[in-house]
């Protein structure tokens, strides 16, 4: 028997958790309470790494599709099989004929994180997708143009601040997003014991909202709304004020303009919130001595998600609560993080998309209109797909037609773990190690943590599956050219002497992969560390808590906080036509009344989050499809009265894009006029092996979504605020 302490790399919490295994055998997993960060906390994801090391259903071999069907085929025949057909297609229709779909997971991946890059580069494609478009570009993009990078990202101060206002956000469940905090629940309660207070805005009263000392159930997609008479009403009562920032912000009074016409009494109705209860938000922030706004997916994934991410530091600006003790703080990560150092001015749309003119941010386009690259003739369609690590045929908008669009690419390679609804339409699929068979060091995910730690996971565990950096790198030599066995080892060093080069220190040739890297960029970091140091430390670095970091940290044109970068307000105009085209509705609401358009099956449909499930992929384990995990359309119960609906009635729910078939769960968690339905279901289609999601497989939300409904300035897909029809179908 032996014990491995490993950093979960399932969610952004990066828990520290307690691995027991009898050999290969996984025969406990616990919370780490010697963890500098997490204290012995667990989530349900993270006690499942287990049952996922072991399920039968990942992928061991590489599978190659002959005659119609996904065989089991060796490493070599599989790269063979890749060097013969994908650079054919590039030779013969240029660099942009190839896509790259990258998934959430590899956010949670050193491997992959670090040496995706040299497959892009490889490419030289600007046909590259990720998740973050349907989830999260909006923040990146308004933190870009208001910090000058898109990871200048502030978080809440939880550990020390006296009052954080939650909008579309519900860290009990997600355990923290765009906001890396071991054990939420803990840090939140201490808010409480501090004498301070929680408040939520979100049309559902989720698990933080019952833990919330207030919650607000506004309309979706009113969030922008909300926040722009919180700012009238600072200025109107005289209560901006920017203490230690004043020296540092530009642009306050073209904000005072621009929030003229958006008093409360304007909003009232469109958000379905008392003007009384909008200007007592403002003035509840503005008097509170520690304070933070935090905004999260709810206000991302929406029509107007860049303005809301906008407006959250607005006002954490406007209140004088942003780089100061107890409020919103930039973290300071020990490796990899961009703006400990000189950098460039953010800038986006460098370039547009072909068929639907939609604007590049960070290198990537919107995955909303990748159906519309592949389906549309010309110069630079797409004809073959990567994927590493996504689902986008379950997960993108309008899914379903992105799925048929995938089904008829000339060739696709995926990188992943399942033959799921995604991988099962490739040519090649080339299995990854499981978490336990990795290294792992959270390059991305501190550089967004609540506090400054680092800590490094060893592999736990030995694999004869390649570790995906040699995967990733032999797949960049066959498109280089160099055929289907290329020199893994010098391509490494390659990248590893352009990375020393640019931090300027002398890579440790004694190491290879990511754990040469993590070591450049920890003794390229802050904090004076090495990969060395870490290894001496399993249980992980405390490294302190967040500390001011202005004017350091910016890196836009002015050398100050742009609190009205053009790139942003641009859009203004657009959110005020949508009020006043919405006669008192919210954008995208189903009505005035917050309880349809005259007929009773028109609701809103909006998403939610789920403790036990992660996006689309962690439905094929049997500990995390129990219980409260199900997918059921949560509705309020004056909409089941006027539908005659009963709990655990079955209802087809239809958008533009489509229909879907889902039981109804009701209760008074949901604001009248919205339905809610779980993001990452509908394992119910032909050719996947996964027998557990199958059995619990749900229906897919994005069926629902529209790809034709986007953020403005980012394109980003709003999943939420989608018009929908509810029909009984027993």
């Amino acid at each position: 028997m032996t014990t491995a302490y490993v950093t979960c790399p399932l969610c952004e919490a990066t828990c520290g958790l307690e691995v027991t295994l009898d050999a290969a055998t996984v025969t406990g997993v616990r919370g780490d309470r010697d963890d500098v960060f997490s204290h012995g906390y667990v989530c349900p994801k993270g006690a499942s790494l287990g049952a996922l090391h072991h399920d039968p259903d990942r992928l061991r071999t590489p599978l190659i599709r002959r005659g119609g069907e996904l065989v089991e085929a060796s490493w070599d025949e599989a790269f063979a099989e890749i060097d013969a057909r994908l650079p054919g297609i590039i030779d013969a229709n240029g660099r942009d004929a190839v896509a790259v779909y990258v998934g959430n997971p590899v956010s949670h991946n050193v491997s992959a994180s670090v040496y995706l890059r040299a497959l892009v580069k490889a490419l030289r494609t600007t046909n590259v997708y990720t998740a973050g478009t349907v989830d999260q570009i909006p923040k990146h993009y308004s933190s870009g143009y208001l910090f000058g990078g898109a990871m200048t990202i502030p978080v809440p101060d939880l550990d020390r601040t006296e009052y954080v206002l939650v909008l579309g956000a519900n860290p009990l469940v997600s355990n923290g997003s765009l906001m890396t905090a071991g054990d939420v629940r803990s840090r939140l309660r201490g808010i409480r014991d501090r004498g301070g207070r929680i408040v939520v805005v979100d049309p559902r009263r989720t698990r933080s909202a019952e833990f919330a000392d207030e919650h607000h159930a506004i309309r979706p997609g009113a969030d922008a709304l909300l926040l722009l008479a919180m700012v009238h009403t600072l200025f109107a009562e005289n209560l901006v004020r920017l203490g230690t920032l004043a020296g540092h912000v530009t642009g306050v009074d073209e904000v005072r303009e621009l929030a003229a016409e958006f008093s409360p009494e304007t909003v009232a109705d469109a958000t379905g919130l008392a003007a009384a209860d909008i200007r007592r938000l403002a003035r509840d922030l503005a008097a509170a001595d520690r304070a933070a706004v935090y905004g999260r997916i709810g206000t991302t994934t929406q029509e107007f998600g860049t303005l809301t991410s906008w407006l959250v530091d607005v006002l954490n600006v406007l209140t004088g609560h942003l780089d100061r003790e107890g409020c919103a703080m930039f973290p300071l990560a020990a490796a990899g993080q961009a703006n400990t150092a000189p950098s460039k001015p953010f800038r986006a749309g460098r370039r547009r998309t072909r068929v639907r003119d939609l604007p590049e941010v960070l290198g990537e386009v919107p995955v909303a209109t990748l159906a519309d690259e592949i389906e549309t003739p010309g110069d630079g369609q797409v004809r073959a797909l990567i994927t590493i690590a996504g689902n986008p045929c379950l997960s993108a908008p309008n899914a379903a037609r992105l799925d048929a669009a995938v089904a008829g690419l000339d060739f696709m390679v995926s990188i992943d773990i399942y033959r799921n609804e995604t991988t099962r339409h490739a040519d090649v699929v080339l299995p990854a190690p499981s978490p336990l068979e990795r290294p792992h060091y959270d390059v991305t995910l501190y550089q967004l943590a609540v506090r400054s730690v680092a800590n490094w996971t060893p592999a736990t565990l030995t694999s004869e599956i390649p570790q995906e950096w040699r995967t990733l790198l032999r797949l960049s030599g066959v498109i280089a050219g160099q055929g289907p066995d290329p020199d893994v080892d010098a391509l490494d060093d390659l990248l590893a002497a352009d990375l020393a080069d640019r931090y300027g220190v002398t890579a440790d040739d004694t190491r290879r992969g990511p754990e040469r890297i993590v070591d450049l960029m920890l003794r390229a970091g802050p904090f004076d560390l090495t990969l060395a140091d870490l290894e001496a430390a399993p249980h992980g670095i405390d490294l302190g808590p967040m500390q001011p970091r202005i004017p350091d940290v910016l890196a836009t044109e002015s050398g100050k906080v742009e609190l009205a970068p053009e790139a942003i307000v641009s859009d203004i105009p657009r959110l005020a036509a949508s009020l006043a085209g919405s006669a008192g509705s919210a954008p995208g609401s189903a009505g005035s009344d917050g309880q349809g358009t005259g007929r009773p099956t028109d609701l809103i449909l909006i998403g939610r989050r789920q403790l036990s499930s992660n996006n689309s992929w962690m439905h094929n384990l049997e500990p995390l499809v129990r219980g409260s995990n199900r997918c059921t359309a949560q509705l309020h119960p004056d909409d089941a009265g006027r539908l005659g609906l009963v709990d655990g009635d079955p209802v087809t729910v239809t958008a533009r894009t489509g229909s879907i078939d889902v039981p109804v769960e009701i209760t008074d968690a949901m604001r009248p006029g919205v339905v809610s339905i779980p993001h990452g279901w509908g394992h119910d289609v032909a050719g996947v092996r996964t027998a557990v999601a199958t059995r619990h497989s749900g229906a897919n939300a994005n069926v629902l979504t529209d790809d034709r409904t986007l953020d403005g300035p980012t394109g980003t897909a709003a999943l939420g605020g989608i018009p929908v029809t509810l029909t009984p179908t027993r």
